[in-house]
C-alpha cells in the first residue's frame, strides 16, 4: 500500500507546477471581466426583485379572492 501522505505531496507539487503554466488574465482584462459580473448580478437582482413582487400580489390577490368566496 502506498503511502498516503507520499501521494498528497505530489498532488500539492503537481497543482504548483500546472499554476506556473497558466496564463493569467492583464489587470484590464480582469477589471473588464469584474465589470460583467457586477452588471450580470445586477440584472439578476432586478429581476429576481420583480418576480418576487409580482408573486407576491398575485398570491395576495388569489387569496382576497378565496376569502371573499368563502366568507
Amino acid at each position: 500500500m502506498k503511502n498516503p501522505l507520499r501521494r498528497v505531496g505530489i498532488f500539492f507539487g503537481e497543482t504548483v507546477n500546472e499554476l506556473k503554466i497558466t496564463s493569467w488574465p492583464t489587470q484590464k482584462e480582469m477589471r473588464h471581466y469584474v465589470a460583467v459580473v457586477l452588471v450580470g448580478m445586477a440584472i439578476l437582482g432586478i429581476y429576481v426583485s420583480i418576480v418576487d413582487f409580482s408573486l407576491m400580489h398575485v398570491v395576495e390577490l388569489f387569496s382576497n379572492w378565496v376569502r371573499g368566496s368563502l366568507g
